[in-house]
Order: C-alpha cells, then sequence, then structure tokens
C-alpha cells in the first residue's frame, strides 16, 4: 500500500449533500458516484488504494468504503472514507465487502507493516498487517491468490529491468536505491507505474538489510 492523502470532497457531492441531507450512499445517483471516483482516482494516482496495480480510468474501478457501508452507515457519503479500488474478483474492495479493516491505506503504518518480496508475495509484520492481507486477499501464499503474486513480480521486474537492475542479483549502492526511490515515488503524468509502491517498499527493505 501507499499512504492516501486525502483531499477535500468533490464540489458537487458537497452540493449534493446539501440538498439531500440523511440520505445514504445508496441513493446516490451515477453520475454523482462517477464523480468520486474520478476525485479518488486521481489522489491516488491512477492505481488501486490496496493492491496498487494501475488502474487506467474511472471505469476500471469502484468507490471502496474503507469502513463498510454496513459497519457505519453514517459515513456512505463522507469522502475522507472513500477510495478507488480494482475491480478484480476476490481482491481488494470486491474481497472486503462488510469486513472491518484493521491496517488502511490512510494510515502511515500501511508502507512499514506490509513487507514486499521480490517473489511476489507480502509479508504481514503485524497482527493487523496480516488480517488484512487475509481481508484484501493481497497474496501472502500462492493458494491464496497467486495471479496476483505472479502479476506483481512480473511488473516488479520489469521497473527494475528498465532502471538497469537485474531483479536476481539485487543492488547494494545506496545511492543508486536511493535515486531509484525518488524517481519511482514520483508520479508521472499524475500518474504512477503499475506496482510502484511495491518496488519501493522492496528497495527500502533492500537499503536496510
Amino acid at each position: 500500500m501507499r499512504k492516501i492523502h486525502k483531499g477535500s470532497e468533490p464540489p458537487n457531492l458537497t452540493a449534493w449533500k446539501k440538498k439531500n441531507p440523511h440520505r445514504r450512499y445508496s441513493q446516490l445517483p451515477e453520475d454523482m458516484r462517477r464523480v468520486i471516483r474520478e476525485y479518488a482516482l486521481k489522489e491516488k494516482f491512477y492505481i488501486c488504494a490496496y493492491c496498487c496495480q494501475r488502474i487506467e480510468d474511472i471505469n476500471n474501478c469502484h468507490n471502496e468504503h474503507i469502513e463498510a457501508q454496513n459497519l457505519n452507515p453514517n459515513r456512505t457519503l463522507d469522502f475522507s472514507n472513500i477510495v478507488a479500488s480494482c475491480n478484480t474478483s476476490n481482491q481488494c474492495g470486491k474481497a472486503h465487502e462488510s469486513k472491518p479493516l484493521p491496517l488502511t491505506p490512510l494510515m502511515e503504518e500501511c508502507e512499514t507493516e506490509l513487507r514486499f518480496k521480490i517473489s511476489g508475495r507480502v509479508e504481514g509484520l503485524s497482527d493487523r498487517a496480516k488480517d488484512t492481507i487475509q481481508v484484501l486477499n493481497l497474496g501472502d501464499d500462492e493458494k491464496n491468490n497467486r495471479a496476483l503474486i505472479e502479476k506483481r513480480k512480473q511488473l516488479s521486474d520489469t521497473l527494475l529491468w528498465k532502471s538497469g537492475i537485474d531483479p536476481n542479483q539485487g543492488l547494494e549502492d545506496e545511492e543508486l536505491l536511493e535515486m531509484l526511490i525518488r524517481d519511482l515515488s514520483q508520479p508521472n503524468e499524475d500518474k504512477m507505474d503499475s506496482f510502484a509502491p511495491v518496488l519501493i517498499n522492496i528497495l527500502q527493505n533492500w537499503l536496510s538489510s
């Protein structure tokens, strides 16, 4: 995950809520839902809030309530509770449903309590991180989500090769590692590379090892 810095809610949503007090997300018109998705996607630089794969446009994602609508109906129209999630079956928002999510992309710790590996797997470094991996099906084991693990490895390897780094050899040059982390952290035309935060996490682990 990469921490999301939530911005102000869309002005159209603010106006709609004023005209429609006591309404819920389920009563929100589709055009307003699309506006929310657009805002949420832009503030996450067009990557999924959970798995960090690239989302090309608002037709390839959905509005994901971090605190599920069934758990807190009063927050269904709270923009600070809504992020953009990919539409992958049995993963991320599609796996979350109404289960509590102990570690979220709104927390600083989401970048440190999950450890990504060059194999494509992810490891939880705390109990809440382990629980979150299970809830979102983020691929701690091939039997749980082989497709995501393989995709994460393939695209992370591609980013490394583009930078002249052999994924199987690693890199011990701290200066080059720090430079690559800075480059990956900068969106290109307001979009991040698919799984860039995952690779940043891997490189940071190389730095600290």
